[in-house]
């Protein structure tokens, strides 16, 4: 049950953006922008990206959300978000993603924590400076959305089939969808 009155129906952030609508547009936009604008990333990738930093931060609501959007974008097999529990074992990852995931789990401990050598192995294995900046920026973004979901302490269900439907809207309509005036 969460902290505040909320539509318990509504798991995760979905209850949250209908308590408050006014904050939901601004908060989906980012996710839109961050998520699903044009980037040399692909949408799978900044996923991936959005669901490993969720998984770090213990967000069982987000991280598995955001699996289920990145499983859609690689054909809709979920297991891949155990796949991303376990650091992309069996996800074939290019080089570059595997640094930038490393550059995400640092910012996730810690933003300092991300040091010139991690940036210089990114680029030399062909990241850009708009692919690191938006590695760093998805991975903070995801540690305050993921701390707004699990501290108000909303309902997530445990089932990774659960997050079915809502991946596959998010990773083909988007995150304005989920706009209280829409859901």
């Amino acid at each position: 049950m969460a902290h505040i009155a909320v539509n318990e129906q509504l798991p995760g952030i979905v209850g949250l953006l209908h308590f408050r609508p006014e904050t939901a547009k601004p908060l989906n936009e980012l996710a839109e922008i961050l998520l699903r604008d044009e980037n040399s990333l692909t949408r799978g990738e900044r996923e991936i990206i959005a669901s490993y930093v969720s998984y770090r931060n213990n967000c069982h609501f987000c991280h598995t959300t955001h699996g289920a959007v990145a499983a859609h974008h690689y054909g809709g097999n979920l297991s891949l978000i155990d796949d991303i529990k376990a650091g992309c074992v069996l996800t074939p990852l290019s080089p570059k993603m595997r640094t930038l995931l490393k550059i995400a789990d640092k910012v996730q401990q810690n933003g300092k924590a991300v040091l010139p050598s991690d940036v210089e192995l990114a680029r030399s294995e062909g990241a850009t400076d708009r692919e690191i900046h938006d590695t760093v920026l998805i991975a903070a973004a995801f540690c305050m959305f993921n701390r707004y979901v699990d501290g108000l302490g909303t309902f997530a269900p445990p089932a990774n089939e659960a997050y079915n439907d809502m991946g596959k809207l998010l990773a083909f309509e988007g995150y304005n969808v989920t706009t209280p005036e829409i859901v």
